[in-house]
């Protein structure tokens, strides 16, 4: 039987296989090595990174919702030098690429860490996290900007020639508009989707669960539109696509592989079994030889409509 392809290219890297792990699942990969062989994944993506180190919210900041889950943990992180000085060391104990989530309230500081970040050779990659408030323009999202998502993907790219994969958001009017001022900025990727905006409340006390009233809506529930939203993005943009949402099992990566995902992150999942990642890898390459699939990069945006 021949063996399967399971390598994938995300603009300039190539990955072993399309599963990932996405960023704030797994914070920054030591806790899931206990559980998995991370050797066996496509990357991992870290959680967040800042410039400084951030607190985030206080708690409640994780609240179980009907098929998923909130989440309201405001980018806590160690800061880029604590990760250089502790994180990377582990890191590098693993052979798997290590793309860097970056978030930042101004230009200026997504620039100023992916500078800092981009002389670490295990760092194969940055994913830029624009579902974040812009402190200087009123503290509108810059994923909600096509105009913040340009500057900031310009400005990355003048620090590095690493792969940039910018992570959208779901809650704009038309996605692939996004996907397009990245691509023509410089991006050589987009991560698609983040998490949606949603709420839950006691009531009893009819107070939010959630301290922050406001959290990220991830899991099974999104899953229908995160595959809209990398769908639209597919059939209007020619740019690599990291499918997200509520990927549960091997069948959800083929699903968003179709429909214009070349690789794929696994997230809320981790939660519920931190073993299922390289399972599923298994089972990827289990469904390729009894298709006839050589190259599992065949199945990206192979949709009959």
């Amino acid at each position: 039987m021949t063996k399967v392809d399971l390598t994938v290219n995300i603009g300039k890297l190539k990955l072993r296989n399309p599963v990932m792990l996405a960023s704030g699942t797994v914070g920054y990969g030591n806790e899931i090595s206990e559980f998995a062989d991370l050797s066996k994944l496509g990357a991992i993506v870290t959680k967040s990174l800042s410039l400084k180190p951030r607190k985030g919210n206080p708690p409640q900041r994780i609240v179980e919702t009907p098929s998923g889950m909130l989440n309201a943990i405001g980018l806590a992180n160690v800061g880029v030098e604590e990760f250089i000085k502790d994180k990377i060391p582990f890191l590098k104990q693993h052979d798997v690429p290590l793309i860097c989530n970056i978030a930042a309230s101004t230009v200026e500081e997504y620039v100023e860490c992916t500078k800092i970040l981009d002389s670490e050779e295990i760092i194969k990659a940055f994913e830029i996290n624009v579902s974040c408030p812009n402190v200087k323009d009123g503290g509108l999202q810059f994923g909600n900007d096509l105009k913040a998502v340009a500057k900031v993907t310009e400005a990355v790219r003048t620090v590095t020639n690493k792969t940039i994969i910018i992570k959208l958001s779901p809650n704009v009017s038309y996605i692939s508009e996004f996907a397009h001022v990245v691509k023509d900025s410089g991006g050589d990727a987009v991560s698609a989707i983040n998490t949606l905006v949603g709420t839950s409340f006691n009531i009893f006390t009819r107070r939010p669960k959630i301290h922050n009233v406001n959290g990220g809506l991830s899991g099974p529930a999104i899953k229908p539109l995160a595959l809209a939203k990398v769908l639209e993005i597919s059939r209007k943009v020619e740019i690599p696509i990291i499918g997200i949402g509520g990927i549960m099992n091997w069948k959800d990566v083929i699903e968003f592989m179709i429909v214009g995902a070349s690789a794929v992150q696994i997230g809320t999942l981790n939660f519920i079994d931190p073993t299922s990642s390289v399972k599923i890898v298994n089972e990827l390459e289990e469904y390729c030889e009894k298709n006839n699939y050589k190259n599992i990069s065949d199945l990206t945006a192979s949709y009959i409509i």
